[in-house]
């Protein structure tokens, strides 16, 4: 145990007076003191609840992903000038902003799940000429729909934010609350622009609802178009030229024609079906125009119908997807042109183009009876 006189105390008492003196002194005398290296973005409550998206990803395409901000500290007077220094947002950019949206935006998981690129979210301060500080923040974003693993994102909307500020350079500036306003301003765009692009925009479309009309020409031309008002007549085989091989031909095919409109947030896909077969590539033997082989070419064209109809069906059973509803069908309608042609080669083989009679016969009762099913017939 050390044991301190009257005057040891005395002196020891003068010393530490005098050190902690000087730590206020030479503490109130610092210039520069050490600035924050980070922000942490405040809670706020949003002006808005989204109801048609949620934010499922930020991420971050700048390139540089240290730095939100180049501040200048706090100067004694006009004339002295420092350098920037570097700040970031804590815990960077990308998962700073998920977890202010997190926070304070309603995440409806049965909404659009949206992505948020970070293009450029950046604040600067430089001295003016006056002495004071300018500092100039950009934020930009893009806004994309998230489709899953096996599909890039897709471009909705964009956001370009921009805050000019000035402030005196002798005083401590926090710049988060300028930060955290573009940034709410770029969410409550986004919320906006959702909503009124969500029942007419077809890239935020939930869902794919197909129609058929079977399509009709009036007046007719030289296409003839599948009725059942409407049968073959010797008339209709208008062309001159002919294959010596048989007593009569025709060349019916199947077409489709697209129109899709958003409804609702449901894309309406009307598919007009073209069974048609064109007068002037048909022909006939002069002599040949009995009502056995008429019935035999008009099978054809019946073929052709019930194809058509397959289609249909195969559509129908399908969920198609809202980001990719045109592949399926073009893929069953490829489908459907191979069956076509796959059957009309059959039916000429069995039938031997119509001198078997009893195996027209079955083929005959086969084409009703699948017609009337589909109520053709």
């Amino acid at each position: 145990m050390i044991k301190l006189s009257f005057n040891d105390n005395y002196r020891f008492s003068i010393f530490l007076t005098a050190c902690i003196f000087a730590f206020v002194v030479f503490s109130g005398f610092q210039s520069n003191p050490i600035p924050a290296r980070e922000i942490t973005l405040r809670d706020e409550h949003l002006p808005v609840t989204p109801k048609e998206f949620y934010v499922a990803k930020v991420v971050d395409e700048r390139d540089d992903h240290n730095t939100v901000a180049w501040l200048l500290p706090a100067a004694i007077n006009k004339n002295n000038e420092s350098k920037p220094y570097p700040v970031n947002l804590h815990g960077g950019a990308a998962a700073a902003i998920k977890q202010f949206t997190d926070h304070n935006l309603l995440a409806d998981k049965s909404a659009r799940p949206v992505v948020i690129a970070l293009k450029q979210f950046i604040a600067k301060e430089s001295y003016t000429a006056g002495g004071s500080v300018e500092g100039r923040v950009s934020l930009i974003m893009s806004f994309n729909l998230d489709r899953g693993e096996n599909e890039d994102a897709l471009h909705l909307a964009g956001y370009n934010g921009n805050v000019v500020y000035s402030r005196s350079a002798d005083k401590p500036w926090d710049v988060e609350p300028t930060l955290r306003k573009l940034l709410i301003n770029g969410l409550v765009y986004i919320n906006t622009w959702i909503n009124r692009q969500a029942g007419t925009n077809i890239k935020l479309a939930k869902a794919v609802k197909v129609n058929f009309t079977d399509y009709e020409e009036k007046p007719e031309g030289d296409t003839i178009y599948y009725s059942v008002k409407r049968p073959l007549k010797w008339s209709d085989f208008q062309s001159k030229t002919g294959n010596n091989k048989y007593e009569a031909e025709v060349f019916p095919f199947i077409g489709y024609d697209e129109e899709a409109k958003v409804i609702n947030g449901v894309i309406n896909v009307r598919l007009i079906i073209k069974v048609s077969l064109p007068k002037s590539a048909c022909w006939v033997k002069r002599g040949s125009e009995s009502d056995y082989a008429l019935n035999h070419e008009q099978r054809h064209f019946d073929i052709v119908k019930l194809v058509a109809e397959h289609f249909k069906q195969k559509i129908k059973a399908q969920n198609l997807p809202v980001s990719n509803f045109e592949g399926p069908i073009n893929e069953e309608y490829l489908e459907t042109y191979r069956e076509m042609d796959r059957l009309q080669k059959l039916y000429d083989s069995e039938t031997m183009h119509g001198i078997n009679h009893p195996a027209q016969q079955r083929w005959n009762e086969k084409i009703d009876k699948e017609l009337k099913d589909y109520g053709v017939r």
